[in-house]
């Protein structure tokens, strides 16, 4: 990618993920090369003209957000790459970072499909991962994965800035809104969600024989993804690490205590009645 300038790749895989590596304030010809929208990274177009000629490079829109261009995620695996796991054949490259986590899911999903036909369910669940890409792109998020009923977005400061938790809890309120809670007919799939904010491995993970994948690991994760479980539909459980770096004002809104698979947790019940 360049001349590194750290002593070991965790170190510049924080300060990428962190936002503060200097190829973050590069000033990239492919900026003059018409036309946007373009990856916010290397600048390089994803419309015409430009775009016929870099996507033969590689410079199209990542999957994951499409404002990044799948060549600068490629050169996020190439240095992981450089990051080789003690056990033969694995491979991982990223850093422990703090970041914020939003998990969603439809509530009673099993027994929504017992309502309807494949097909018609089908068509339910693809509006739910449309509507929760859009949500999580126009914030930032890495759409880390969709997963059975579940959508799983990370909010890293690289795409966000240090403002990582105002923008997920700010997703999970426009994802109940655009699911049609709060609204007078109620909503067209039930959604419940939670928000974290914590400290979790953030990087590639593969191996020599499978795709590399950009991803997050660890107990903050794991925190998230139980908490979601516990979330009613139109419910955000919030965490108090969360809601501080969130300026989340919770002031006569409803906490709850909660275990999490034998890990006792506090979370404050944002619905859209009382988000801010």
């Amino acid at each position: 990618m360049h001349a590194s300038v750290y002593d070991t790749a965790e170190e510049e895989w924080a300060a990428l993920l962190e936002g503060r590596h200097p190829h973050m304030d590069a000033k990239s010809p492919f900026r003059f090369v018409p036309s946007s929208p373009r990856c916010r990274f290397c600048k390089a177009p994803f419309s015409a003209p430009g775009a016929f000629v870099f996507r033969r490079f590689g410079m199209t829109p990542w999957p994951k957000n499409p404002t990044m261009c799948g060549r600068c995620f490629d050169g996020l695996a190439t240095l992981a790459r450089s990051c080789p796991h003690p056990a033969a054949g694995e491979q991982f490259g990223g850093a422990e970072i703090e970041l914020s986590m939003l998990f969603a899911d439809v509530r009673g999903s099993s027994k929504i499909a017992r309502t309807m036909d494949a097909t018609e369910f089908t068509r339910l669940m693809h509006r739910f991962y449309r509507t929760a890409s859009d949500v999580l792109i126009d914030n930032d998020a890495i759409i880390e994965k969709f997963v059975g009923d579940e959508v799983v977005g990370l909010f890293i400061p690289m795409m966000t800035g240090p403002g990582h938790a105002g923008r997920a809890l700010a997703a999970a309120k426009s994802l109940l809104e655009d699911t049609g809670h709060g609204s007078g007919d109620g909503p067209w799939v039930p959604v419940g969600a939670a928000v974290h904010t914590g400290r979790a491995f953030v990087g590639v993970v593969g191996s020599t024989d499978m795709t590399a994948d950009f991803t997050a690991l660890g107990d903050a994760m794991n925190r998230t993804a139980h908490l979601a479980s516990q979330a009613a539909t139109g419910e955000i459980l919030v965490t108090d690490a969360a809601a501080s770096r969130g300026e989340l004002s919770t002031d006569g809104l409803e906490r709850r205590h909660l275990s999490l698979k034998g890990h006792p947790a506090e979370a404050t019940v944002v619905t859209l009645a009382a988000a801010p």
